[in-house]
């Protein structure tokens, strides 16, 4: 097989879900994964794959497109999509089914002694995912040697501010809309008590 028919195929793919459809339910329904991840993150990786068919970003691996593409404004429908397809994957992995509860040892000290206590960092995520204006994402990030929440509007990502994103929020409409309709904060809520995903968090952090 040439080279040539090589690159016909997509060069990213939808990654598989680390939990069956309905496995986050009742805080998050099978049908909002159904369109969340079957159709918005698909739909990321498939424009992926057209924009960059046959360009220098074709060979690319997805860390490095994004820090190709990002900041240039010729290249933001590169740049978004492939931020898109990242910060999705790395969000159904900052979930779980039973999550939440205490994170393991070496996470929950860092975390008291960068926030003070668990309930702070809970109250930051919180607040940053509730007070994001418009679609975006709430972040914890390792810079530096410091753990801070950040959020991001649209596709944009901590990657491309030199952190290191350890989980993150979804607060895009289509992660909550049809569940919670604008209750928003009742949505972040549920997430962080009922799904977030500490043990995550910890590899990321090592």
């Amino acid at each position: 097989m040439s080279n040539d028919t090589l690159q016909k195929g997509p060069v990213h793919v939808l990654p598989s879900l680390p939990y069956a459809e309905n496995a986050l339910e009742p805080v998050i329904s099978a049908r909002t994964i159904e369109f969340h991840y079957g159709k918005h993150h698909k739909g990321y990786v498939d424009n992926l794959n057209k924009l960059i068919a046959g360009t220098e970003y074709a060979a690319l691996k997805l860390e490095k497109l994004i820090g190709e593409t990002a900041g240039k404004p010729d290249k933001a429908g590169i740049f978004n999509n492939a931020s898109q397809v990242w910060n999705h994957t790395f969000f159904w992995n900052s979930l779980k089914p039973k999550g939440g509860g205490e994170p393991p040892a070496a996470l929950k000290k860092k975390i008291e002694t960068d926030f003070g206590t668990m309930d702070a960092l809970k109250k930051e995520l919180t607040t940053a995912a509730t007070t994001q204006f418009g679609s975006g994402w709430a972040w914890l990030v390792l810079e530096g040697s410091v753990l801070k929440v950040v959020k991001t509007g649209n596709a944009d990502s901590p990657l491309t501010k030199g952190m290191k994103p350890l989980l993150t929020v979804d607060v895009w409409e289509h992660a909550y809309y049809l569940d919670y309709q604008n209750r928003r904060a009742d949505y972040v809520a549920a997430v962080l008590d009922k799904l977030i995903n500490w043990e995550f968090a910890a590899l990321n952090l090592e």
